[in-house]
């Protein structure tokens, strides 16, 4: 990490001690887990380790976790995995849910970006009524706004209708439980960058019963389900940053307070801002500002500058200039304008202090600007 205030933690969060020390003690063994020496054992020792921890973590059966390059894969396995479905999924998905299946119907969400329980119900109706198999897919929290989505709620619908339920849940994963039965879902995705590890390994939990189509083959690891030499380093990162973040759940009513105060003083400055979300169960790190008129890339540009680094939007979507889809479900019209902002672990009062200032700074000499312009 740099001098930089880091408020981005959404994106993703730095490389936690505990995965980079497991990370370089992996590095040292050099076998192939499908190998049968030694060596190999051990890596298949750190494999078969990892994925009971992730297992716990999840509320999952070891056997059924799937190690794959990260969310967006493990979102695309889910989705495309299930032969002859029909997909419906929230319109406020994560990128790699909403384009893993453009053919997918689209649930509506309210204005607090909650997912529309009676559309839903509507839906699944029509396509029992058809004789479609239908997955439905719902995150658990939203990467933009981190509200919290009613997915047990959505898992019972579904269960009435006889549909199969997978939930996105990367963004979920160590800001609150993520419990596979309590939700009663059949898939669940998740990745270790956002919560410490290293990127690039994610993992897709399924339950009992469920079957998938491999999308990558090529050889019989992950138990036929997904080919390829297992990631042994990032598997280690992986589980080391999983055993963090469940030591420190406790932490996330701290970095609630830290947010709140953060909000609350930013609206005292601007009573022009709009917070998405507020007043709706949202993740106890998250916080999407809106200022109307100014573009969100200005202001991450200006904060960059001023050595604090946030987030206009989903980072996936990273120097494209584009609405985000999530605000504009809401009915918020000035989605240009909002900007993303995401608190960690290691986030202090200092660093809640330092955006404050500079953001206060930034909305003050935009206000004198315009004013200017005006007269």
């Amino acid at each position: 990490m740099t001098g930089q205030v880091y408020l981005d933690y959404n994106a993703s969060a730095p490389l936690c001690q505990e995965a980079r020390q497991a990370m370089v003690a992996a590095m040292e063994i050099p076998g192939n887990p499908s190998s049968v020496h030694a060596s190999g054992r051990a890596a298949r020792k750190i494999i078969d380790h990892a994925r009971r921890t992730i297992a716990e973590l999840v509320g999952g059966d070891s056997e059924r976790i799937i190690f794959t390059s990260g969310g967006t894969e493990a979102n695309n396995l889910a989705l495309n995995g299930l032969e002859d479905v029909t997909v419906f999924t929230s319109a406020i998905e994560h990128p790699s849910v909403m384009d893993g299946r453009t053919d997918a119907r689209r649930i509506p969400v309210d204005e607090h970006g909650v997912v529309d329980l009676d559309a839903l119900e509507a839906m699944l109706k029509d396509a029992f009524n058809a004789g479609e198999k239908v997955l439905v897919s719902v995150m658990l929290a939203n990467n933009e706004t981190g509200v919290i989505q009613p997915v047990a709620k959505v898992a019972l619908l579904a269960r009435e209708y006889g549909a199969k339920v997978h939930c996105d849940a990367v963004q979920a994963l160590g800001r609150m439980p993520v419990d596979m039965g309590r939700l009663l879902v059949d898939m669940v995705s998740i990745s270790a960058h956002k919560i410490g590890g290293p990127k690039g390994i994610g993992a897709l939990a399924i339950a009992p019963g469920v079957m998938l189509i491999p999308q990558i083959r090529g050889g019989g690891q992950e138990k036929y389900r997904r080919g390829g030499t297992e990631n042994v380093v990032g598997i280690a990162g992986f589980e080391a940053a999983a055993r963090r973040a469940e030591a420190n759940m406790a932490k996330m009513a701290d970095i609630a307070a830290l947010r709140d105060r953060l909000e609350t003083e930013l609206a005292s400055v601007a009573p022009e801002l709009l917070i998405a979300g507020k007043g709706t169960d949202r993740l106890s790190n998250t916080s999407c500002l809106i200022l109307p008129g100014m573009p969100g890339e200005t202001q991450v540009m200006a904060l960059d500058l001023a050595g604090v680094a946030i987030s206009s939007g989903s980072a996936c979507s990273s120097g494209k200039v584009r609405e985000s889809h999530v605000l504009k479900e809401m009915g918020i019209s000035d989605t240009g304008s909002a900007v993303r902002v995401s608190l960690g672990l290691e986030t202090t009062d200092e660093d809640i202090d330092t955006f404050i200032r500079v953001w206060s700074r930034m909305r003050g000499n935009a206000a004198r600007k315009k004013a200017r312009h005006a007269a």
